[in-house]
């Protein structure tokens, strides 16, 4: 059995974000909320034998490039199917760039962003447990991310967009998606691309949003 009812996740094969050690922190903090353990980790062993059994939830946080070994992959799949709960946050979506499970789950994949800046966020689904807590319009500083393909094509539900009259460097126009979910058989999956500086972290709203997207996927 596992130690502990939620694995963060934080290996990188990649760029390597500032912020992991305070996102991983938060999200424990999230999970602690809501009587629940966390271990932190990158060690892709986490995932291997019976490694995943009894978490209710598993967090990539900010991974990048190939994190898991063939056999955490085969490990992921089945536990998310089989009624697990996946939360990828920030540079997750550039994450494991060839595993076509996890970029048909992504429903796109990462393909870059303009210079961290000031934009806004525009909610989406406001019953949504992951957007309820912010404003319609929600001021925020982040990196922007663009994606290979339109994610919305992929049948996600947006929680979500970027206000890209608010920033410059957006591509997709009025329709920019910045976080999202989808059921898979039984298991949950939600996606922020927020999350880039450590600050953020200690953001109310932002903290808000993590904290309904635990509950989501919980529930």
């Amino acid at each position: 059995m596992p130690t502990a009812d939620v694995l963060l996740y934080t290996r990188t094969a990649g760029y390597r974000h500032a912020s992991i050690p305070d996102g991983a922190a938060a999200l424990a903090g999230l999970a602690a909320g809501r009587g629940l353990t966390a271990d932190t980790t990158g060690d892709p062993a986490a995932f291997h034998g019976a490694g995943l059994d009894g978490r209710a939830l598993v967090v990539l946080l900010s991974t990048t490039g190939t994190v898991l070994t063939p056999e955490g992959r085969t490990a992921l799949e089945a536990y998310l199917r089989g009624g697990g709960a996946l939360l990828a946050v920030h540079a997750a979506a550039n994450a494991e760039p060839d595993w076509p499970f996890y970029g048909e789950l992504l429903g796109t994949r990462f393909a870059g962003h303009p210079p961290l800046q000031p934009g806004a966020v525009l909610v989406e689904d406001a019953r949504h447990p992951a957007a309820a807590p912010l404003p319609p319009r929600w001021e925020w500083t982040d990196e922007w991310y663009e994606y290979t393909s339109h994610p919305r094509a992929a049948g996600v539900h947006v929680l979500l967009r970027a206000d890209e009259s608010a920033y410059e460097g957006g591509t997709l126009g009025d329709d920019h998606p910045i976080a999202w979910c989808r059921t898979v058989d039984r298991g949950r999956f939600l996606f922020t691309a927020l999350g880039h500086a450590p600050e953020a972290y200690r953001d109310p709203a932002f903290l808000g949003h993590l904290d309904g997207a635990l509950a989501w996927l919980l529930g």
